[in-house]
């Protein structure tokens, strides 16, 4: 049996359509079977044989000659190695920074994994674009495991070595913030918030939000603040910290409860998420339902009267720098540290 070789698009479209039509019509003045079609994959596609001293006409999957003509070049060169740079843990990272045909890449990707076994790399990650979409289903079906997205990029793993595997997980917590703010008439800064769990509810709690990425604690408190009441605050203390789990799509979350100082006092709620704030006068404040019967919350109440009254000393900042030469906050109890500063 002969094979076809050699054959471009060219050959295609002048050849197999009049090789196609007279099969057909010597077929149809005679009362021969058919013989079944043989075909052969190459990339995506499906090349004819010859049967006999007949050529059957190609199946197309290509919507154009000008892909068919890629996947012959494709076909006759040498599959390379994708760009990478080694990690510090023995890994390689990947950034696909240019757009790829998904099946060149998982060739390419194929290769590497192949390539980097040999030389005992372990972790493999995978930076993906959104506008390189198209190729997370290959990096799947090699293998390849989401760890995390952001809002611009997709991020998969691959462990190589036939070992435990000891890529990190993804980030575990979230970070929030609760602020107790109080002027010197004794009054704290409370909201009525118009979403979640409180809304509608009559309740009034203390300002709340989440760590923005890069942010540290301290300064978010000091934003929170501010967008949701338009109160300017200085950061004093951390008092106390709550962690709980499963609670925001099954990741765990810490609750730095912060105490400011404020430097304004003209209230302007924010119309996007707070439904009203307001200076309530601290006993009011604990008298609520909500926070005599809810342990935590007044469990904390009673930690910021106890900094107030000087009987309690929470976390204060201080900047360092670390061995990077950048910049850091370590938050420490200043009055048992005072010999160490």
């Amino acid at each position: 049996m002969m094979r076809f070789r050699g054959i471009t698009s060219k050959l295609y479209s002048s050849r197999l359509s009049p090789t196609s039509k007279s099969f057909l019509t010597s077929s149809s003045s005679s009362s021969a079977v058919v013989p079944p079609l043989l075909v052969r994959n190459f990339h995506g596609s499906i090349i004819p044989k010859f049967q006999g001293n007949v050529l059957f006409s190609r199946v197309y999957m290509s919507s154009s000659s000008a892909l068919l003509d890629e996947e012959v070049m494709r076909g006759s060169r040498s599959i390379g190695s994708l760009k990478a740079v080694e990690d510090q843990h023995g890994g390689v990272i990947i950034n696909m920074e240019e757009s790829m045909n998904s099946y060149v890449f998982a060739s390419m990707l194929e290769a590497s994994i192949s390539q980097w076994r040999r030389q005992g790399k372990k972790g493999v990650w995978i930076k993906l674009a959104r506008e390189h979409s198209n190729l997370v289903a290959s990096a799947v079906e090699a293998g390849f495991k989401y760890h995390h997205a952001e809002p611009d990029h997709l991020m998969l793993v691959y462990w190589i070595p036939d070992t435990p595997n000891t890529i990190p997980a993804n980030a575990s917590h979230r970070i929030s913030i609760g602020a107790f703010v109080i002027n010197t008439k004794m009054e704290v800064l409370v909201v009525q918030e118009k979403n979640g769990r409180f809304s509608g509810k009559g309740l009034w709690k203390l300002p709340t939000g989440a760590v923005n990425e890069g942010e540290d604690v301290c300064a978010a408190a000091i934003r929170e603040v501010k967008e949701e009441t338009g109160i300017e605050t200085e950061f004093v203390q951390i008092l106390a910290f709550r962690e709980r789990h499963k609670c925001f799509f099954q990741k765990s979350e810490i609750l730095f409860i912060c105490m400011l100082q404020p430097h304004s006092f003209n209230i302007e709620s924010q119309v996007s998420e707070i439904e009203a704030a307001q200076w309530m006068p601290i006993d009011d404040y604990v008298a609520q339902p909500f926070v005599q019967e809810n342990e935590l919350f007044n469990f904390l109440t009673k930690v910021g009267l106890s900094k107030l009254n000087g009987k309690y000393c929470g976390f204060s900042t201080m900047l360092t720098s670390t061995s990077s030469c950048k910049k850091s906050h370590v938050y420490i109890n200043t009055k048992d540290s005072a010999d160490l500063l």
